[in-house]
């Protein structure tokens, strides 16, 4: 079995995001080779953002740290520390209102 620390994961990902030109880490944290699901803790510093994409179909996003927007067909739903929204079927974007962790839950189909 892999333990992984999401504390320390998410501690070193903000300080990866301040320091790159992007403002943002990221780790896939679980999703080895024929997993139904891939899990990935990335970190947005304040006011960066992950432009708009498409949806990664079934999904959801758990706010670890933070306060983020998710915006999708012209609605938009910001949510904090502990909170968890399930990601729209269609092409959506993030933004960091503050430094922010999230961890990204995809099923792979």
């Amino acid at each position: 079995m892999d333990l992984a620390s999401i504390t320390t994961l998410a501690d070193e990902h903000l300080e990866n995001a301040a320091a790159a030109p992007s403002g943002r880490s990221s780790v896939t944290i679980y999703g080895r080779s024929g997993a139904r699901l891939r899990q990935t803790l990335t970190a947005l510093d304040g006011g960066r953002a992950i432009g708009e994409h498409k949806s990664p179909g079934d999904a959801s996003l758990l706010c670890l740290r933070g306060r983020i927007v998710l915006r999708a067909g012209g609605a938009s739903t910001e949510i904090g520390s502990g909170e968890l929204i399930a990601i729209p079927p269609q092409r959506h974007d993030v933004e960091a209102l503050e430094p922010s962790v999230l961890l990204l839950s995809v099923a792979l189909h």
